[in-house]
């Protein structure tokens, strides 16, 4: 990418802490969904390109992701294609439902919290990094030391993970807050909320100006294929940082909602110019292929 001109916002980036793989299965996700056909390396690593990622990055990306069994390379004289293996076609069916899902809905809290409660001796840091591991993806967050919550009925799971890990000095709870506990102890002071709302309020500032520019015709096809990878990027980090806390127990107004509207309402608005522009450039290599690239909106799981 080029650095922008000073009438022109510099484009929204890819968070911190991404991989040339996450950034081509994040665009395979987006617009090669539901498409088991090869696309020519050369396709793949001009995408890469679109966000400043250089050849020789590129191709070690193809490589890797196909060691990993998420991409199956194959040859057609001196061409090189790649194409979505099963589990990589599986894995990222399941993780764009979950990503476009969060924050749509909400059930009523019944008041009750999730407690792991569990004791594992200093000497089995690699059994202790598991399980704080696990607990995370369960949306556990840490109260105490030993002391994991969660604001959803996590019981079966977590109970699943402790005998998968052969962990018996532990105990799983469903509990209430008592009157007069003491506000130290809060489950909620588990999650830094401050930092939460901080982060919903970032992607609300910078996306709205997004909102504005494509609003005035002033974005392009390059353009929003490199914004619209970047909101989702950027949504996806959400569900690790917020494991849907209920509305109940925050304070309002809480800008979750908000945030979400305007993730779907830009992602659906991108997604014409942005396939657009992915066709442009897997056409270059393969008008046929290209044919074959399409994007989908927020709703596109049903």
């Amino acid at each position: 990418m080029t650095a922008a001109s000073p009438d022109v916002p510099a484009l929204p980036r890819l968070q911190s802490g991404g991989s040339p793989q996450h950034l081509l299965l994040t665009l395979l996700g987006d617009y090669w969904y539901g498409q088991r056909a090869p696309l020519p390396s050369a396709a793949l690593v001009a995408l890469l390109g679109e966000f400043g990622i250089t050849g020789i990055s590129a191709r070690a990306t193809l490589s890797r992701l196909s060691r990993r069994g998420l991409l199956e390379l194959s040859r057609v004289g001196r061409h090189t294609y790649y194409a979505l293996s099963d589990r990589a076609a599986r894995v990222l069916e399941d993780g764009l439902r979950q990503i476009v899902a969060f924050g749509a809905s909400e059930e009523p809290w019944p008041g009750t919290w999730t407690v792991a409660v569990f004791s594992v001796p200093e000497d089995q840091r690699d059994l202790r990094h598991a399980l704080r591991t696990r607990l995370s993806w369960l949306g556990f967050a840490s109260l105490f030391d030993g002391v994991w919550v969660s604001p959803h009925d996590r019981v079966t799971e977590i109970t699943s993970v402790l005998a998968e890990l052969g962990i018996d000095s532990a105990a799983v709870l469903r509990a209430e807050v008592a009157d007069g506990s003491p506000l130290g102890g809060d489950p909620l002071n588990a999650w830094d909320l401050d930092a939460l709302r901080a982060r919903y309020d970032a992607l609300i500032d910078e996306y709205s100006a997004v909102r504005a520019r494509l609003a005035a015709g002033l974005v392009g096809t390059a353009e929003a294929l490199v914004v619209r990878t970047a909101l989702m990027d950027a949504w996806n980090r959400f569900p690790g940082l917020d494991p849907g806390l209920p509305s109940a127990l925050l304070p309002q107004p809480w800008p979750r909602a908000r945030a979400r509207a305007l993730f779907t309402e830009l992602y659906d608005d991108l997604a014409l110019l942005a396939e657009q522009r992915v066709k442009q450039v897997v056409g270059q290599y393969d008008e046929d292929v290209a044919a074959l690239v399409r994007g989908h909106g927020s709703d596109y799981a049903g």
